[in-house]
């Protein structure tokens, strides 16, 4: 990133923040995104809704560099796949694989064995695929280190990793350290902030709370910002407009 000059462009939000509005009125609640000035949204479980999605992303002028789906237990990964071609998603991300596959080195190689997998079969639709962590990856250890490691090891070189910055932190890592470690393999950000607690009630605007956002920024220049509220006490569009006007100041 350059020194002294911030860029919007690089900046997304994660559409589970605004999922009440996303269900109420997809179209509207992506406008209200853009008006807040976001040029990019990430999207959730996009294969089910891909005609909305199309039809608000053209009305706002919105792109999707990233989407978010469950493909590692999916049966049908080419629909996904097919659905986020059609979006011009560029990664599709997989969220989720639950804290019990990540307790056992067999188990994070079985499930690092299907992120290569799908790896090679998003390629053939001009593709990437990647992978987005919780606490449980950090937090779980195996051969004395965190299980996150060990699933990196087993990861062909395509593979791009979405750390969420906030999980990280309160699974134990220091998440600038953590970056900078990573290094290429991470392509995108989740950036969240709030008192280093599971109580995700209590996450606040980028800049209000205990995580070193500032760190995480200078220790991933080049990752893709992605703003996500897991829950907000507020009104979540205020959040995202707080979050997004902070990181427009200080991401530099």
């Amino acid at each position: 990133m350059n020194k002294g000059v911030a860029l919007p462009d690089n900046y997304s939000v994660q559409l589970y923040s605004v999922r009440d509005a996303v269900a109420d009125d997809l179209q509207g609640a992506v406008a209200r995104l853009a008006e807040i000035g976001f040029a990019h949204v990430e999207p959730y479980a996009f294969a089910e809704r891909t005609d909305e999605f199309e039809r608000a992303f053209a009305a706002s002028g919105i792109t999707a560099p990233t989407g978010h789906a469950a493909a590692i237990d999916s049966d049908e990964p080419a629909r996904i796949f097919e659905a986020a071609a059609r979006l011009g998603i560029v990664t599709v991300i997989d969220p989720f694989v639950p804290t019990e596959r990540w307790t056992t080195l067999d188990d994070i190689a079985r499930t690092a064995d299907r992120v290569n997998e799908l790896t090679a079969i998003a390629a053939t639709f001009g593709l990437g695929f990647g992978y987005h962590n919780h606490n449980w990856e950090i937090a779980n250890q195996v051969d004395g280190r965190s299980a996150l490691y060990a699933f990196v090891d087993r990861l062909d070189a395509g593979v791009r990793l979405e750390i969420d910055t906030y999980w990280a932190t309160i699974g134990g890592a220091d998440a600038p350290a953590l970056l900078r470690a990573l290094a290429d393999r991470v392509g995108f950000i989740h950036v969240k902030d709030g008192p280093i607690s599971d109580d995700t009630s209590t996450q606040l605007p980028a800049g209000q709370g205990a995580i070193d956002v500032a760190g995480i920024l200078a220790a991933a220049p080049d990752a893709l910002r992605v703003v996500e509220f897991d829950a907000y006490a507020g009104d979540v569009f205020e959040g995202i407009a707080a979050s997004y006007a902070w990181l427009t100041e200080n991401d530099r």
